[in-house]
């Protein structure tokens, strides 16, 4: 598509013209002119991962991106397997191809004959991996990545049109105008634009990347306000709406402000018909729009919207501090967290079904507490967006229950979507896997093992800059202190809010074990305060300073020291790791007298390679009385700690759909459950992470 093309197609759909005089060209160049001001001002103490640094209403303030790294463990291992194996290899899909994603960018811009390549978000998945090399930079420094980004935003820059639309497959294909049909995501590809570009820019202070960006968004203001009838349903994947408020929050132009929350308020304020803009896309439900945010009570429809959705309001409210925003947020979390959530943290429980209000959806929530096991969908984006709300919330609230949610999707359903290799994908993330039962031929995004390639590929780039990200994740700053939200070996290096120096390393081996000891290596000489999240299920903890013991310790909620601390002051935190049952609701029909398994944050599973050949997963018990011993195994799986336990095995046969039965002959058999995030990676074989269960 010609420049000009876009241009006049962008405005055929609003039905206007457009001239742009040289007074609106000043205009638009003294305005750009401020906003470098504006970012050159701020960003000197603007770098975190969301940018809340001056949110008015925020209690955790997020830490810069490089001032924590995993040193030592479980993280250290994960972010540097991202380093060395995660992003190169992605890298080489995405710019090669076999992933296309940089030829479409190359096509766009005319430096490159051929044809569209992939989904049509897949631009906005290109963005993601580019922002988890960001994440890579911020700690290592390689300036070669920084190059790399360079020559791709030069490229980027030449596919971007002259008015400021940017998304590849329109860009490419004559025979579409932009902004014709939501089921084309330019939005999303809109939002991961922008994030990107705002974190590109925080970690390397140049603004190549956030030109682009800043033109597109004003591209978009143009567009969307005022808004006309033709473009009010577009929002409906709204990644957007957190890029936008990263924008605003990196330049300081309140428009994007104002655009991200339309965004919100349109919602549920038209008719649920379909339209030109609407056709080949579910409607309703599945995508948010038949109830505004603010009185929605329940979470429907596809569960990576609704949690992008979600994410988005967090971030205005925490610069708005409207009530009816974290009052509606408020109500959503808890619909998820206790209604419709996995043990492993995952959501989105059917890949095709119906909401409650009897709209089709696809990829997402249906009835609460109905959670299919072997069918459970539980996409690797939507459990990954269920963590970045959390963190949202998190900083909102100070509510140590967000981290609790944070922690258990890092630790299980965000990181089952990828091979302990770094190279191969799940898209979806069962609790039961059976193969016979599955005709996977005629699936779409179920595989019987991990795929080295997915043409459906938003899901790898978002956990994998989750893993990138995470060390960001790890702590925040209160108002006069540092609050410690996960636990590992790593170093901070950061400043307080008062701009006062903080030097922290932590030792642990969590998740295997739960003793971390926290020493300050400097701060201030005033009184300024630690915070360390106990996890709901961390029953029993203790905590000392230099062997004083802490009182009061409550689990679910953040310890509170308040000191005056000296080098060398050494924090101890020992969170008691007991294996544990864990049953569903008694509404969870699918797991009605069957347990799980839970040893701290991780939910363990039982794999095919742990049982005799040929034994089906289905027939297999566990006893209520039977002793759990937890055994590290470093050459298991990459270093991992299992439990050791006996459990039965029926064997008699049953053939019919139903079938008298007695008592049934059971075999004990001794083996291990491995952690979840570990399964499928010895091979194709059957799992579950729900076993009956036999009192004794």
């Amino acid at each position: 598509m010609k420049k000009n093309k876009a241009i006049r197609l962008t405005l055929a759909i609003v039905g206007c013209a457009v001239t742009i005089s040289s007074c609106e060209h000043s205009e638009a160049k003294a305005q750009n002119q401020k906003k470098q001001k504006t970012i050159a001002m701020i960003k000197d103490n603007a770098r975190g991962v969301i940018n809340n640094t001056n949110s008015p209403y925020v209690k955790l303030k997020s830490i810069d991106i490089g001032d924590c790294q995993w040193t030592e463990g479980f993280w250290a291992e994960k972010w540097k397997q991202a380093e060395e194996t995660m992003v190169p290899y992605m890298g080489s899909l995405l710019k090669g191809d076999i992933g296309h994603g940089l030829n479409n960018f190359k096509i766009a811009a005319g430096l490159k004959d051929g044809e569209h390549k992939g989904w049509w978000w897949h631009d906005g998945d290109f963005y993601k991996w580019m922002e988890a090399s960001m994440y890579i930079y911020a700690v290592n420094q390689n300036e070669k990545i920084v190059q790399e980004m360079d020559e791709i935003i030069e490229i980027i820059g030449k596919a971007q049109q002259e008015n400021g639309y940017l998304s590849t497959p329109i860009i490419i294909r004559d025979d579409l105008a932009p902004f014709s049909n939501r089921r084309y995501h330019e939005l999303y590809n809109s939002g991961h634009l922008l994030t990107s570009a705002c974190i590109h820019h925080r970690v390397t202070g140049k603004t190549n990347f956030l030109d682009i960006a800043i033109k597109h968004a004003d591209y978009l203001y143009d567009l969307f306000v005022p808004i006309s009838p033709e473009l009010e349903r577009f929002g409906f994947n709204q990644t957007q709406i957190m890029g936008l408020v990263e924008l605003y929050r990196t330049v300081q132009d309140k428009r994007y402000l104002t655009l991200a929350e339309q965004f919100i308020n349109l919602r549920g304020t038209y008719e649920i018909n379909d339209t030109e803009a609407t056709k080949g896309y579910p409607i309703g439900d599945m995508v948010q729009e038949r109830v505004p945010l603010r009185k929605e009570t329940e979470a429907v429809g596809h569960a990576v919207l609704a949690l992008y959705y979600y994410a988005g309001a967090a971030d205005v409210y925490a610069e708005t501090g409207e009530k009816a925003l974290i009052e509606a947020l408020d109500r959503l979390w808890n619909n998820v967290t206790n209604k419709k959530m996995y043990v492993t943290g995952a959501v989105g429980q059917t890949h095709y079904g119906r909401s409650s209000r009897l709209d089709k959806i696809e990829e997402g929530f249906i009835d609460e507490y109905m959670m299919p096991n072997m069918t459970a969908y539980n996409e690797t984006c939507a459990n990954i967006c269920n963590s970045m709300f959390n963190y949202r919330m998190l900083t909102l609230t100070g509510d140590a229950k967000h981290g609790d949610i944070m922690e258990l999707v890092l630790h299980n359903s965000g990181i089952s979507g990828i091979g302990l290799g770094g190279k191969d994908y799940y898209y979806s993330n069962p609790l039961r896997k059976i193969d016979a039962a599955l005709d996977y031929e005629n699936m779409n995004v179920e595989f019987p093992e991990r795929q080295p390639y997915l043409k459906c590929f938003c899901c790898p780039p978002n956990l994998v800059r989750t893993i990138a990200k995470s060390p960001a994740w790890a702590y925040s700053k209160t108002e006069n202190g540092i609050a410690v939200n996960l636990y590992g070996g790593n170093e901070l290096e950061t400043t307080l809010v008062d701009g006062s120096n903080i030097k922290i390393s932590q030792k642990s081996n969590y998740p295997w074990d739960g003793l971390v000891e926290i020493t300050i290596e400097e701060s201030k000489s005033e009184s300024f305060e630690v915070l360390l999240r106990i996890p709901a299920w961390a029953k029993g903890s203790t905590l000392n300073v230099n062997g004083v013991t802490v009182e009061n310790i409550v689990p679910g909620s953040f310890a509170k020291i308040e000191r005056e601390w000296s080098t060398g002051d050494k924090v101890s935190l020992n969170m008691p790791m007991q294996t544990k049952f864990i049953e569903g609701h008694p509404r969870i029909e699918e797991v009605r007298n069957q347990v799980a398994v839970k040893r701290g944050p991780v939910v363990y599973a039982l794999e095919s390679p742990d049982l005799p050949k040929g034994t089906d997963i289905t027939d297999v018990y566990i006893s209520g009385s039977a002793k759990m011993k937890a055994v590290h195994k470093p050459k298991l799986l990459g270093g991992i700690t299992t439990i050791e336990t006996d459990l039965h095995i029926r064997k008699d046969e049953l053939k019919g759909m139903y079938n008298e039965v007695s008592k049934p002959t059971l075999e004990t058999y001794s083996t291990q459950l491995i952690p979840y995030f570990t399964w499928s990676n010895r091979g194709q074989g059957e799992m579950t992470v729900f076993m009956p269960v036999i009192w004794n």
